[in-house]
């Protein structure tokens, strides 16, 4: 087999990295794009091929990707911290904010790398179980993640042979939730452990596993594949 080429944008921590692994192990050559420097260093160190730019700037993409060549697979990561709350208070200049750092860096990094993208690669998305489940304080994130996740069927008819796929994460205990006090971190992990039927915090590892079939599985396309431990089924508050 002709060896593939990945980009992972967003692939300098948690679930993106944990990918980027996983598809260099598989025997691919994989470039990750970031804007932490210290984060690129480290990902080079680890046999990956990392490049600083900003998902969302479509020039530098562009740039990117011409630089790279044929893309056979792209891995779009791009999140943001933003957009939670209860609706009534929620600051729309934020959640403006959030939209920007991942559903228009999404679309704005697919639109950028899509000329050097091979016949038979692939897109994939990642949303957040946030888009289907009823919990309360996420009306926001939920709309994000709900307008990621549209992108996925009618792009899969558009866009082919190019397979385009989502992969729609639970709670998974990644560097996302830095910003939550450790003690109320593992306070809510040890309330979702007791609540989803799975009994089990997801790992960046488990969700790149995923990840990486919806990338490679040449069968898969137009699907939005859930890893939440069941979190969808169950209200975990």
């Amino acid at each position: 087999m002709t060896e593939k080429t990945a980009l992972v944008v967003g692939g300098t921590s948690g679930i993106g990295l944990a990918t980027a692994r996983r598809l260099r192990d598989g025997g691919a050559t994989v470039h990750i794009v970031g804007r932490s420097k210290e984060r690129l260093d480290a990902a080079a160190e680890d046999g990956l091929i990392a490049h600083r730019a900003d998902g969302g700037d479509r020039a530098q993409i562009t740039a990117l990707a011409e630089q790279i060549g044929r893309i056979d697979w792209l891995v779009v990561s791009l999140t943001g911290s933003e957009g939670v709350g209860a609706f009534a208070d929620l600051d729309l200049d934020t959640l403006r904010r959030a939209f920007d750092a991942k559903f228009w860096a999404q679309v704005t990094t697919v639109q950028a790398v899509l000329p050097w993208l091979s016949e038979r690669g692939s897109i994939t998305l990642l949303s957040a179980i946030t888009a289907r489940a009823s919990m309360p304080g996420t009306a926001g994130i939920a709309a994000l993640n709900g307008a990621v996740e549209a992108l996925v069927k009618p792009l899969a008819v558009e866009l082919a042979p190019i397979r385009v796929n989502g992969v729609s994460p639970g709670v998974v205990d990644t560097p996302w939730w830095a910003g939550l006090p450790a003690e109320a971190r593992s306070g809510y992990f040890a309330q979702v452990e007791r609540t989803v039927p799975a009994r089990h915090i997801g790992t960046a590892e488990e969700v790149a596993e995923l990840v990486a079939v919806a990338a490679t599985n040449s069968n898969i396309t137009g699907t939005v594949l859930e890893t939440d431990g069941g979190a969808r089924l169950v209200s975990i508050g």
